[in-house]
C-alpha cells in the first residue's frame, strides 16, 4: 500500500507541475499537425476509399511514434531534475525510491495518452470508427510501450549523465526502433531479415497489436502475443530502472 500511495503522491505532484506550466497544449501541437497535414495524402497513398479506413492503420503508427520518441526523451527531464536538486529534495522525505520513479514514469503515460486521445477525437471527426473496447485495449498497449521507453530512457540518463550525449543516444536509438516498428514504412514491404529483426523490437509488437485491434480483430493471436510481450518487458524495465534509481540516489 505504501508503494501505491508514494507512486500516487509523486504522480499528482508531477502532473500538477505540468498543468501549472501549461505544458499540455504545447504537447498537442506536433501530433495534431501530423494528423492534419498527412490526412490529405492518406487516401491516395494507402489506396483506400475514406479517411476513416486510412486512420485504422495510420493512427496506431502515430501512437507508436509517440510512445517511442516521447518515452526515449523522458530521460532528459530526469537528468535536469537531478541536476537542479529536485530529486535530492525528495530524498529527505519518507517517499519510497521506487514510488518516486514510478510516479514520474506514469506522468508520461498520462501525458502521451492525452495526446493519443486528442488525436483520436479528431480522427473520429474525420471519419474513424473504432469500438470503445478496441480503442481501450489499444491505449493499454500504448501505455505499456510508453513505460518501456521511459524506463529505458531513465536507465540511460543515470548511466550517461550528460545532456548532449544522452540526447544524441536517445535519438540514435529511437529512430531505428521506430523504423523497425513500421512507423515510417510498413514492415510488410520490408525484406524478410528486417522483419525477423523487428521481432525483437517491443515497439513493433505494440504497433502490430494496436493496428490489429483498430482493424477489429481483437481476438487475433498477435494481439494477445503483443500484450504478453509488452507486459513482461514493462515489468522487467520498470524493475531494472527503479533498482538503478534507488542505488543512484541512495
Amino acid at each position: 500500500m505504501k508503494l501505491i500511495r508514494d507512486t500516487w503522491l509523486t504522480f499528482t505532484y508531477e502532473s500538477a507541475q505540468l498543468l501549472r506550466a501549461k505544458f499540455l497544449a504545447a504537447q498537442l501541437l506536433s501530433p495534431l499537425t501530423y494528423l492534419l497535414f498527412f490526412t490529405p495524402f492518406l487516401k491516395s497513398v494507402m489506396h483506400v476509399r475514406t479517411y476513416g479506413e486510412a486512420f485504422l492503420s495510420y493512427l496506431p503508427s502515430l501512437y507508436c511514434a509517440m510512445g517511442v520518441f516521447g518515452g526515449f526523451f523522458a530521460g532528459l527531464a530526469l537528468l535536469l531534475a537531478l541536476r537542479e536538486g529536485v530529486i535530492a529534495r525528495f530524498r529527505v522525505t519518507p517517499l519510497s525510491r521506487v514510488g518516486l520513479l514510478l510516479g514520474r514514469e506514469l506522468k508520461y503515460v498520462v501525458l502521451i495518452g492525452f495526446q493519443a486521445v486528442a488525436m483520436t477525437v479528431m480522427a473520429f471527426v474525420l471519419g474513424l470508427r473504432v469500438p470503445p473496447a478496441n480503442l481501450l485495449l489499444a491505449l493499454i498497449l500504448l501505455a505499456m510501450a510508453i513505460l518501456i521507453g521511459v524506463s529505458i530512457s531513465y536507465v540511460l540518463a543515470m548511466l550517461i549523465p550528460n545532456e548532449t550525449a544522452l540526447a544524441n543516444l536517445s535519438n540514435g536509438l529511437a529512430q531505428p526502433l521506430a523504423l523497425l516498428a513500421g512507423v515510417y514504412i510498413p514492415l510488410a514491404v520490408a525484406p524478410l531479415w528486417v522483419r525477423d529483426v523487428a521481432l525483437w523490437n517491443p515497439f513493433a509488437w505494440a504497433a502490430k497489436g494496436m493496428r490489429t485491434v483498430f482493424l477489429g480483430h481483437i481476438g487475433a493471436p498477435v494481439v494477445w502475443e503483443a500484450t504478453v510481450v509488452l507486459a513482461g518487458l514493462t515489468v522487467v524495465a520498470a524493475v531494472l530502472s527503479s533498482r538503478l534509481f534507488a542505488r543512484e540516489i541512495a
